[in-house]
């Protein structure tokens, strides 16, 4: 069998890799606008440190062009920002920023934040406010039963509580 085409170092660094915006406004909370400008600073500081350094070797420079194509991201992600602060919001409904409490069917229940598409941490509870389930839950009220439609069948939850947090 011909090696031509098979990559024998597997330890060699990969191409750098280009972020791409969703095309979606880039709404976010003032935590994710803090968030956005931090990792930006944070990116920054990096790039500076990576041009100060003497290394010429490939994987400094893989490092730099990684660091410098998140930076032009996320700097983009902020400019494009749209500030959203429901913050202490007395709407009753599931808006963009709001902490929904549900209870799935099973009876457990479950908390999540809608937040901007960079905030967004599945892990934590904190949903991207295009995503599908932010998507059911959006417009909801406490009472009311949304349906998630999915391939492997569809998630039912029932709003239990909608409240918009000061911090």
């Amino acid at each position: 069998m011909s090696r031509a085409f098979v990559k024998e170092d597997s330890d060699a660094p990969e191409e750098p890799r280009k972020r791409q915006p969703s095309g979606r406004p880039n709404y976010v909370t003032p935590a994710g606008r803090a968030w956005l400008e931090s990792k930006a600073a944070e990116l920054a500081a990096r790039r500076a440190a990576l041009l100060t350094e003497k290394r010429a070797d490939e994987p400094r420079a893989l490092q730099l062009s990684q660091t410098e194509l998140d930076l032009a991201y996320y700097e983009a992600q902020l400019k494009r920002s749209i500030l959203v602060d429901s913050r202490g919001s007395d709407a009753k409904d599931v808006r963009f920023g709001a902490v929904v409490e549900v209870k799935e069917e099973d009876g457990n229940t479950r908390e999540f934040r809608i937040v901007g598409e960079d905030e967004a941490d599945a892990e934590t509870g904190r949903l991207n406010w295009a995503s599908p389930l932010a998507g059911a839950l959006l417009g909801a009220v406490p009472g009311q039963k949304v349906v998630m439609p999915r391939k492997s069948g569809a998630i039912k939850l029932e709003i239990i509580s909608v409240r918009y947090p000061k911090d």
